[in-house]
């Protein structure tokens, strides 16, 4: 197994994983097989009841595993199903080595750091790597192993470690190191500094690491003699020497790498020159230079709780512009905060009611992502009823759904908690093949969807919804969830428990985005006709 790390350094947020996921592109793109790793030194064993407000959204898995959102950015570059095994945490590390101490695994030794943590993280990462990801038997070629945190953190140190003694132990032709470092221009002078990523390498080297490729971010260009000050003090060739400088669309990252030599550079210091090909990003391109010259855009309305922050739904947003792409628009969204459009807000904060309303009667299209917790419910549901009425296409995920049987049923929760979340890649029946559904999905019978809910609709309201004419059209395989409901007297108005955004991929575009985004421009008819007869 060949590995390629990828650390950070001088501040976090520098787009890491979006660096790791262009590298894995690049080396797909030279014919080879890519695994991926994100290595997070938090102590939660996952990420899933951390807040979105603080960590992003939680990306699901097909078998369940609730994870890091770079894990998302991973699957949708590289077109990869990962595992939970695939994001390592310090939780599940401590875990698993206090599971042995109190089996008696080590036979009554002193359980230390050094060599007992270590030891797991790395037994851990050589296992993980070898698990195929790409629906092909047998391991990858290159394992990209992204170390989430900045060099110098306190709870990263057993990583550093053990990664150190990895590279020793795979020996140096089958292990790359990429530092990802910033550097800054101070506004007065104009100068870009090196000093910054000087420190953050030394810092690396000291424990033990050398750095064979810089990956140096910037608003601009990197100048040559910028090159030369890092490359000299930095023990790091000129030619090894990466700038990620800002584009329009991140789509332009593995083009940029690609561009700068990135992929010789890495098949050189893993001696896989021979057996690579030239590298082929064609698909790539185009999909790049599509999006830069797009003009036509469509207004979404993202009616939400954690819109403060937008990774909160990143998956979402990525599943819009895949969709959006498709059809030749850019999206506009319009991000509404659920509580604004209550009637509280009329009189304590009239602004931002104002505002939030203006933006949901202008939108083209209505979303309502998933959520946890009541807080945000009523805005909701009155968004959805403005949708149903107007007849502006809508499609709610999750609570989105819920959200949706909720205000058709115009008389509060229709609901159950569950004991348990429902996590992972469950099957969806179709009652009926000419539903809107089943025609985007194009299987008239089922479709296979990541879930992660804990309400469910209360099976025993349902005849008196279906006689109101909302119609349930999806259910699982004991006929007792309901999966996907359809308001047929609507241009498009769908539910779904399921979360279809998480399987979107750029150039195969989620079904549902796609038929939300159709419905928007009253193209969704024409589109489904035509597929009806397969042209």
């Amino acid at each position: 197994m060949k590995y390629v790390l990828i650390t950070g350094g001088v501040v976090s947020g520098l787009g890491k994983g979006v660096t790791a996921s262009s590298i894995g592109v690049g080396l797909q793109a030279c014919g080879l097989r890519v695994t991926s790793i994100k290595i997070d030194p938090y102590l939660n064993t996952d990420a899933g009841t951390m807040s979105p407000f603080e960590h992003g959204e939680v990306f699901v898995l097909d078998d369940g595993g609730e994870v890091d959102l770079d894990l998302g950015n991973y699957e949708r570059f590289l077109d990869v199903t990962l595992t939970k095994d695939n994001n390592v945490t310090t939780g599940k590390i401590y875990q698993s080595v206090l599971d042995k101490e109190r089996k008696g695994d080590y036979l009554g030794k002193t359980v230390q750091v050094v060599p007992h943590i270590t030891d797991a993280i790395k037994d851990r990462i050589e296992a993980v790597a070898l698990i195929p990801v790409d629906g092909k038997e047998g391991p990858a070629d290159v394992c990209v192993i992204e170390l989430g945190g900045t060099v110098g953190d306190i709870e990263s140190m057993p990583f550093i470690e053990a990664l150190r003694q990895l590279s020793f132990s795979v020996g140096k032709d089958n292990f790359c190191l990429i530092h990802v470092s910033l550097i800054p221009v101070l506004g007065v002078v104009g100068e870009q500094k090196t000093k910054p990523t000087q420190h953050s390498v030394r810092e690396l080297r000291a424990l033990g690491l050398t750095p064979h490729l810089l990956a140096c971010r910037s608003a601009q260009p990197l100048l040559d003699n910028t090159k030369m000050k890092l490359s000299q003090f930095c023990h790091v060739e000129a030619a090894n020497i990466l700038n990620i400088h800002d584009v329009p669309n991140i789509w332009h990252i593995p083009l940029l790498l690609r561009n700068q030599n990135a992929h010789h550079s890495i098949l050189k210091q893993l001696n896989l020159l021979s057996i690579a090909t030239p590298p082929d990003l064609e698909a790539w391109s185009r999909r790049a230079e599509t999006f830069d010259n797009l003009t036509d855009s469509v207004r979404i309305a993202m009616v939400g709780k954690y819109v403060g922050l937008t990774d909160s739904y990143l998956s979402v947003v990525k599943a819009l512009l895949h969709a959006c792409i498709a059809c030749s628009l850019k999206p506009s969204i319009d991000w509404i905060a659920a509580s604004d459009l209550e009637d509280d807000p009329a009189q304590s904060a009239p602004e931002a009611y104002a505002a939030a309303w203006k933006s949901l009667r202008n939108a083209e299209c209505v979303l309502v992502p998933g959520g946890f917790g009541d807080r945000g419910v009523s805005g909701m549901v009155l968004a959805a009823k403005y949708a149903r009425e107007n007849n502006v296409p809508y499609l709610g995920i999750c609570l989105g759904m819920q959200i949706s049987v909720i205000e058709y049923a115009r008389s509060g929760s229709r609901t159950h908690m569950g004991s348990t979340m429902r996590l992972g890649s469950r099957r969806t029946l179709f009652q009926t093949p000419d539903c809107v559904t089943s025609k985007l999905y194009c299987n008239p019978y089922y479709v296979d969807e990541r879930h992660r809910h804990r309400y469910e609709v209360n099976p025993d309201v349902i005849g008196v919804l279906e006689e109101a004419g909302l119609k349930f059209v999806g259910k699982d395989e004991t006929g007792k969830r309901m999966e996907v409901l359809e308001l047929p007297s609507h241009p498009f108005y769908v539910g779904v428990q399921f979360h279809p955004e998480f399987k979107s991929r750029p150039g195969k575009p989620s079904a549902l985005f796609l038929g939300l985004i159709l419905a928007a421009r009253g193209k969704l008819e024409a589109y489904l006709t035509r597929h009806q007869n397969g042209s």
